[in-house]
């Protein structure tokens, strides 16, 4: 069993605007397996954290996980993922579904919510992102 949490993180500036995604990969020792901050273009905020987290659950499954914890500070994001939002957005609706697709790759998978303060480390890579494709 290879058990891994990903925290992710999606923003645009303007919305939508210049896009970019922060995803960090620990193992179930807490180590940082992996970390990623990638502009993504021009896209919308939601869009930009539906990014992250596919992003997240594709370098998860690299990694070997069969259990996967997803903990992102999109709150719209983790309550669609878990059912508890519906998803009216077309595009969104897209995401979500392919989200929902490749989640069913693991054994057990959770998503939680968390405060941006406590989502720091993949805050950082998106804004690190973002000013390099600034500038």
């Amino acid at each position: 069993m290879t058990r891994v949490t990903v925290n992710v993180d999606g923003g645009a500036r303007g919305n939508p605007g210049p896009a970019a995604i922060g995803v960090v990969v620990r193992g179930p020792d807490e180590k940082v397996l992996e970390e990623l901050g990638e502009a993504i273009g021009r896209a919308t905020n939601n869009v930009a954290e539906y990014r992250a987290l596919l992003r997240g659950i594709e370098l998860a499954a690299a990694h070997g996980a069969d259990e996967l914890e997803l903990v992102g500070d999109s709150e719209l994001v983790v309550r669609q993922v878990e059912g508890r939002y519906k998803v009216k957005d077309a595009t969104l609706r897209e995401l979500h579904a392919e989200a929902k697709r490749e989640l069913a790759s693991f054994d057990s998978w959770s998503i939680r919510h968390v405060r941006r303060e406590s989502n720091a480390d993949a805050d950082r890579l998106v804004n690190r992102a973002l000013d390099g494709a600034d500038g």
